[in-house]
């Protein structure tokens, strides 16, 4: 049974969605799962472009076949430790890794605008998260089921909202 890990917090004054992972790896070895393109490839999209300009085209693969680019500006990128940025959706994510004795603790956040569906965000962000977790072990996404995520988690998350 999946359950609702996440809260929603307030940080700098604004309404955040948190949601945990932990990982039995390295805080390097996360980061990689994360930014990596070709290890996002495994759970969600993949990114072209040149970072250093400060943003890049993201393709959301685990969506649809052949999805069309959306930019995404990096705000912030402190290697293996913080990464922030914003998508063309208007939407700022970020996460941030705390590694202790070779075990990785994952923080990512959502910032919250009025209006946020929170009962499809929150969701969303499980299912993808256990999807990246997933690929991180080595073993196929695709196991991760939609439909065991949504709408089961919908009302939990909806009452969340700030």
């Amino acid at each position: 049974m999946t359950h609702r890990t996440g809260a929603v917090v307030t940080i700098d004054g604004q309404p955040h969605l948190v949601i945990t992972r932990t990982f039995g790896s390295p805080a390097e070895s996360v980061w990689q799962t994360f930014t990596d393109s070709d290890r996002l490839r495994e759970w969600i999209g993949y990114w072209e472009g040149d970072p250093t300009m400060g943003h890049v085209s993201f393709f959301m693969t685990a969506e649809a076949e052949d999805p069309e680019p959306e930019r995404y500006a990096i705000l912030e990128c402190d290697r293996p430790r913080r990464f922030a940025g914003d998508t063309g959706a208007g939407w700022h994510l970020w996460f941030e890794l705390d590694e202790t004795a070779s075990v990785t603790t994952l923080s990512f956040g959502h910032r919250l605008a009025p209006g946020d569906d929170l009962g499809s965000i929150g969701p969303g962000w499980e299912y993808y998260l256990d999807r990246a977790q997933e690929a991180h072990e080595g073993r196929d996404a695709a196991a991760i089921v939609w439909d065991d995520y949504y709408p089961a988690l919908r009302d939990e998350y909806a009452a969340l909202a700030p």
